[in-house]
């Protein structure tokens, strides 16, 4: 029989702040953290804001040596921030055998980037070359995590675009679900830079407002940046050493859409597929469902998409369907994004509340849902959250409040 599995510890790191109780307060009231970037020079962007995070001067205790520390870029700053939060939570102590899985789209470009700006502006200066070189392979994110807290083990890395972060929880989950693992560290994480910013950019998909997902005139998505880190382990590990329960999972669904190299289907046939695969293993139905976490990047299409794959998953009940995407927040943080709403559904099932969507002009004729917009105190029970990446890669998660 399947393990149940069971979230111990949360880190959370985003425009909002860093930790569980900033990030809680934020979400609850909808108040958004999109505003004029200062990262880096964005003169010459048609777009001029974005959710960057304060990072702290120091990084908290670890095992990482001041030299190692000094050599961490941001995007490995803010997963070491959101690991610290989610290992001390989780009262796990070092050990060898203990999985990584990691989901990312970016990794350390900002160390790819300068790399490159400095092989063209200056081809025969290669001081710290290859340290960049070393620190940008993705996995060496993982090994200092590892490194930090003491443990060995596997270290798997997911990049399937924006449901990276969704789809390293949904395999951590079916490591321990299967008793491959009896705890897994997971999460995702992403970092601004301006090599990805300019790329969006240059794509148009950038709104130069703040973005408004599912509004009927949305016109582009809103970049930011974060890492959020779970610790999960079988409830019988949870129960025998009395840790703090934070929720559990229940399901997860993962499809491709082979429709087209980069179009979503216009009827969101794969992204309904993976929220079917999420509420089989979770032995749930549309109308037990209290709440969903949208994908909800604000871009046309996108939205199109999960809106009548949304509208087909719940039927008759999507009148009764509460929805929001909290990217009205945070922005999108690509690879970090199904990580941190995973923490957003753990936050509300928690506090029983949910988080609004503040911002909307006017909702899009085609949700049959019902889009929150306010902040509201509900008793709910289960939440989806749904993850949709270019490309076609789909991911959906259920989450069970801990009673």
């Amino acid at each position: 029989m399947p393990h149940r599995v069971v979230v111990t510890g949360a880190g959370i790191v985003t425009a909002l702040g860093a930790g569980w109780r900033v990030n809680a307060d934020g979400f609850r009231s909808g108040r958004t953290a999109i505003r004029p970037l200062e990262l880096f020079d964005v003169s010459r962007q048609r777009t001029k804001i974005a959710a960057a995070a304060r990072l702290p001067e120091h990084l908290p205790a670890t095992k990482l040596s001041n030299k190692n520390l000094n050599r961490l870029d941001r995007a490995a700053r803010l997963l070491l921030l959101a690991a610290h939060e989610a290992w001390t939570q989780s009262g796990w102590t070092p050990m060898d055998n203990l999985p990584v899985v990691l989901g990312t789209t970016s990794g350390e470009m900002t160390l790819g980037q300068n790399f490159f700006r400095q092989a063209i502006e200056t081809p025969h200066r290669f001081k710290q070359q290859a340290s960049r070189l070393a620190h940008y392979q993705v996995q060496r994110q993982a090994l200092n995590l590892c490194d930090a807290f003491g443990f060995h083990g596997p270290v798997i890395n997911i990049a399937n675009a924006c449901a990276s972060g969704a789809n390293a929880i949904g395999h951590a989950w079916e490591l321990v679900r299967n008793g491959r693992a009896e705890k897994v560290l997971t999460g995702g994480y992403d970092a601004l830079c301006h090599l990805t910013f300019a790329g969006f950019d240059s794509l148009q998909a950038l709104s130069p407002v703040a973005c408004r997902p599912f509004d009927a005139a949305r016109n582009g998505l809103s970049l930011g940046e974060g890492a959020a880190v779970l610790t999960l382990e079988t409830l019988t590990t949870a129960k025998n050493r009395g840790a703090e329960i934070l929720g559990e999972i229940i399901g997860y669904g993962a499809t491709t859409d082979i429709h087209h190299l980069t179009q979503p289907h216009p009827e969101g046939a794969a992204a309904l597929a993976a929220m079917h695969a999420a509420g089989a293993t979770a032995g749930v139905w549309p109308e037990q469902i209290d709440y969903v976490n949208a994908h909800g990047t604000a871009t046309i299409q996108n939205d199109a998409t999960e809106t009548a794959a949304l509208n087909r998953w719940a039927g008759a009940h999507a009148g009764n369907l509460p929805v929001s995407s909290t990217k009205a927040v945070t922005g999108h943080t690509l690879g970090a994004a199904g990580a941190i709403e995973a923490i957003v559904c753990l936050m509300a099932l928690r506090g029983q509340w949910l988080p609004p969507e503040i911002g909307l002009n006017a909702v899009d004729p085609a949700c049959r849902f019902e889009i929150v917009r306010e902040p509201v105190d509900k008793k709910i029970e289960r939440a989806l959250s749904n993850s949709f990446g270019f490309g076609g890669a789909n991911a959906a998660l259920i989450f069970r409040r801990w009673a």
